[in-house]
């Protein structure tokens, strides 16, 4: 019993760490693009309106729809609303 214990926290820890991962939510009208750097390498993303994706699961850099520029763990939310992005 005690080793089930044992290997059944260590399975919930191990899928716990892997979910982790930063989240976009466009709740505009119109389709809104952040730019990700991750590891050096720069990319669009490109969020139609209404959608939300799972992006940086090992930490980055997102530029927001105005140009400012915050680092992201990985853990983070980041909600357009009316053109604006917010990290939550």
């Amino acid at each position: 019993m005690k080793r089930f214990l044992v290997a059944a926290g260590a399975l919930f820890l191990a899928m716990s760490g892997a979910a982790h991962a930063a989240s976009a939510v466009n709740l505009d009208t119109e389709p809104r693009t952040l730019i990700v750097t991750e590891g050096g390498s720069k990319t669009e993303l490109a969020l139609a309106a209404g959608e939300t994706v799972e992006f940086c699961s090992n930490g980055c850099f997102v530029t927001m729809p105005n140009g400012d520029r915050e680092a992201l763990t990985g853990a983070e939310t980041v909600e357009i609303s009316g053109g604006v992005a917010r990290i939550k």
